[in-house]
């Protein structure tokens, strides 16, 4: 901050300067200009002196740099008329200008007038004017208050920590902290001293820490005591201890006898005081430091424990003695025989226990008169060569508090028979696991496996012995020797395991079949141990497993069969692999199936193809063979001839409409697309062999048969010409009038000469119309209706042969109305 300040002289230089050179002072060059730094302490809310120079300067200006800036601000100034205090000065407390000189004294210091003051002065001297820069950095201090304590745990738990602060409100450091603890007896003892840290931490508390704390806080104002602060330190319970009434220790603990009374008494050190609990054979059975038991029995033996618990803490110790009533054991002796010595010789062990004292226990030899005899647990050591099967031997037992003799008894006796060995792999032959067990006799007999050189495999067993070797090829072809040995006997009996790996045989390695027929192929183990199942593999080397509908497998003892159902030679035909794996080593012989195809069928050409309609949609089909041979049938294809080509195309699909009978010579196919164009052939079949298709050939036509066609033509047309002749007559005699000469046309003029005389009615109205049409007078009789006039042909031909000469009728129809 000191070098911020004095980076600003020349400014202050302008500043000062320029009242004299508005009143027309003429000044020199005040030369080096002269810097002066003093430092200095004050108290809030005391008074504090900052002096200017020994003697008043003809000019100055005092500057005030707040902490953190460097901005110097003019807080007092005297140049030449008497000082003039700035606003700012009221900020810094109660300042004045001490007279006489230009000191500042400031009262009621506030923190905010802490900071840099400085006084420029001007000296007008007989060498000329001086320049001096006093800094004063003055630092206001603030008084500690009384301390107050703050404990992270007023009850710390034994072995915990602990955190104390020595809190302030005000103070201006550095503070030195004193803690004090004053225990329970008044003593006063320092526990820390520390430099400008308000904290202090007990990283294991005990109980001794348990007391009044108190801390001083200081500086360089004033120093301060706080109120005291009490520490409960929580611990326990400790290890309980346990007096019995009466006192008798024995090694098992304490004793007593039956029927006597036993005080229990238990104590144990815990802040709060601890709370007891008796458990007897952890059951609980009382609740408070001692327990007492009135005529002990001998049920009452057993393990009595204290449970001491500290219930602030949820802590507790516990101490377990053990308590003996002494009582005869119940029951009688226990007899066992062991095998020793490496199974040459028999331990025999009697055991009677539970009785108070051990009760006495001795072996009597059935044959030997040798006793031996102990407390609790005796064993006697019988050499197993001079002991006969079937041997018996008796243990008796006394005891001091009983007048009964209590005995047991045990015999040995050999194994049945000799040791029985096996050999197993696992499921994937990655081990190889040799069995041997000798079953039966008392004790039981030791097993145990070596090679065929006698070295020892593996550990030796009881009874039965099961040796794990890793799957090998090396031990094909090797013996093991299992060995068992019972103390009864001088010899040690064996068995032997010779391990071989799998050898293949097959009665036939060529199987020969037509197609469709089934195949069975046959594979045999000659030699193979340990024992493993075969496994057949198809001409594709896949596992028959994996095809269950197409294989068929039949096992035994030492050979299988597979059977290929519905053989094909496209697909059948080829080496069948039969293999065997054992955890020794494997083997696998190829069988060949050859899949015969039947002979090829005779040739066929078809000797009629026809539709039997005009409506095509039915075809009838007859063949014959070219040539003799053997068949098991036909079948008819068929193809449907593309738009607009209609002629066979090798390259559409065939589609096979049926399988016929082999005798079959005809058939009818139904149900065609009457707009289609169609092309047929037949193949004939032996069993799954195909012959050649015959040739190709599309359906004909029926022929055409004219003859009823015309006849029923004709009648139609006879009949349709005859209705429209009369309907033409009829209208043309309706409408005579309206088109005579069509009536004239069809049916002649009228010849009076030549006419016929027809007696009808009509006839006779003509008469008498052509009579009055001759006199020209009308008659009185005739009809209202005038009388049609025929048409008459104007001219008779002349020139027509002999007996074809016209013939004149006269024909009146009256008209209706």
């Amino acid at each position: 901050m000191v070098h911020r300040v004095l980076g600003v002289p020349y400014i202050c230089l302008t500043v000062l300067f320029l009242p004299l050179f508005l009143q027309g002072v003429e000044i020199l060059d005040p030369g080096q200009v002269v810097y002066s730094e003093t430092r200095t302490n004050g108290v809030v809310g005391r008074g504090v002196i900052l002096e200017c120079g020994p003697t008043l300067p003809d000019v100055y200006i005092w500057g005030f740099t707040k902490p953190g800036t460097d901005t110097i601000r003019a807080i007092v100034y005297n140049f030449g008329k008497g000082p003039k205090i700035q606003k700012l000065a009221n900020d810094l407390g109660d300042l004045t200008v001490i007279s006489n000189s230009a000191s500042l004294s400031i009262e009621k210091l506030p923190l905010a007038a802490e900071g840099v003051y400085t006084c420029q002065a001007l000296y007008d001297t007989l060498e000329g004017a001086k320049l001096y820069y006093y800094y004063v950095f003055l630092r206001v201090l603030v008084p500690v208050t009384k301390p107050y304590i703050v404990m992270s745990d007023s009850s710390p738990v034994e072995g915990t920590s602990v955190t104390m602060r020595c809190g302030l409100e005000n103070g201006t450091g550095p503070i030195n902290y004193i803690w004090e603890l004053e225990s329970r007896e008044g003593q006063l003892t320092t526990v820390a001293e520390i430099y400008d840290d308000n904290r202090l931490n007990v990283t294991d508390v005990n109980r001794n820490y348990t007391g009044w704390y108190r801390c001083i806080a200081s500086n360089q104002v004033n120093q301060q005591r706080s109120d005291r602060v009490w520490l409960d330190t929580i611990f326990g319970p400790d290890q309980p201890q346990i007096d019995v009434t009466p006192y008798s220790v024995t090694e098992r603990g304490y004793s007593a006898l039956e029927r006597e009374t036993v005080s229990l008494l238990c104590q144990a050190s815990s802040n709060p005081p601890s709370q007891y609990v008796w458990f007897y054979n952890n059951s609980q059975v009382y609740a408070g430091p001692q327990y007492t038991i009135n005529r002990i029995l001998r049920m009452h033996t057993g393990h009595y424990a204290c449970l001491a618990q500290n219930t602030y803490l949820n802590t507790r110790s516990r101490k377990t003695i053990t308590l003996t009533v002494y009582y005869p054991p119940d029951g009688a002796p226990i007899c066992s025989i062991l095998p020793v010595n490496n199974h040459t010789d028999l331990a025999l062990q009697c055991t009677w226990e539970g009785g108070i004292p051990a009760a006495s226990l001795r072996w009597t030899p059935y044959v030997f008169g040798e006793e031996s005899e102990g407390l609790t647990n005796i064993t006697k050591i019988q050499k197993g060569q001079d002991t006969a099967n079937n041997s018996i031997f008796i243990c008796q037992g006394s005891h001091i508090a009983s007048n009964e003799i209590k005995s047991c008894s045990v015999r040995t006796w050999m194994p049945y028979g000799d040791p029985k060995c096996s050999a197993y792999a696992t499921r994937n032959n990655e081990y190889l696991m040799l069995s041997c067990s000798w079953e039966g006799g008392f004790p039981r007999a030791l097993v145990w496996w070596a090679s065929s050189s006698g070295d020892m495999q593996g550990t030796s067993e009881e009874n039965a012995n099961i040796l794990v070797l890793r799957s090998s090829a090396t031990y094909s072809g090797k013996a093991f020797v299992c060995h068992a040995k019972h103390p009864l006997t001088k010899e040690t009996k064996e068995c032997v395991l010779k391990l071989e790996a799998p050898v293949l045989v097959t009665q036939r390695s060529v199987m020969t079949v037509y197609e469709g027929s089934d195949a069975q192929l046959t594979c045999i183990l000659s030699r193979n141990y340990p024992v493993t199942e075969i496994t057949w593999y198809n001409n594709l080397k896949q596992h028959v497993n994996e095809v269950p509908k197409k294989y068929v497998l039949e096992r035994a003892a030492a050979w299988t069969n597979l059977t290929v159902r519905e053989t094909d030679s496209s697909t059948d035909t080829g080496h069948y692999w039969c293999s065997a794996t054992n955890a020794v080593g494997g083997a696998e012989i190829p069988i060949m199936l050859m899949v015969k195809r039947y002979p090829m069928p005779p040739n066929i050409s078809i000797s009629k193809i026809i539709y039997n309609s005009r409506q095509r949609t039915d075809v009838d089909l007859e063949w014959k063979l070219q040539t003799e041979g053997n068949l098991t049938g036909f079948f008819i294809e068929h193809q449907m001839l593309p738009e607009p080509v209609k002629k066979r195309n090798g390259d559409l699909p065939w589609q096979k409409l049926v399988d016929l009978e082999p005798d079959s010579r005809s058939y009818q196919v139904n149900k065609l697309d009457p707009f289609g164009s169609y092309a047929f052939r037949i193949t004939a079949i032996n069993h799954r062999t195909f012959g050649n298709p015959s040739e190709i050939k599309s359906p004909a036509d029926p022929p055409f048969n004219a003859y009823p066609a015309v006849i029923g033509a004709a009648i139609g047309g006879m009949i349709i010409a005859t209705i429209i002749t009369i309907l033409l007559f009829m209208y043309v005699v309706r409408n005579r009038n309206n088109n005579p000469r069509l009536h004239d046309l069809i049916f002649g003029r009228q010849n009076s000469q030549s006419r016929e005389n027809i007696n009808f009615p009509e006839d006779e109205v003509s008469g008498t119309a052509e009579g009055e049409r001759g006199t020209g007078q009308p008659s009185q009789s005739a009809s209202p209706v005038a009388p049609m006039a025929l048409p008459r042909p104007s001219a008779t031909p002349t020139n027509l042969p002999p007996g074809e000469e016209p013939v004149n009728v006269t024909i009146t129809v009256m008209a209706s109305s």
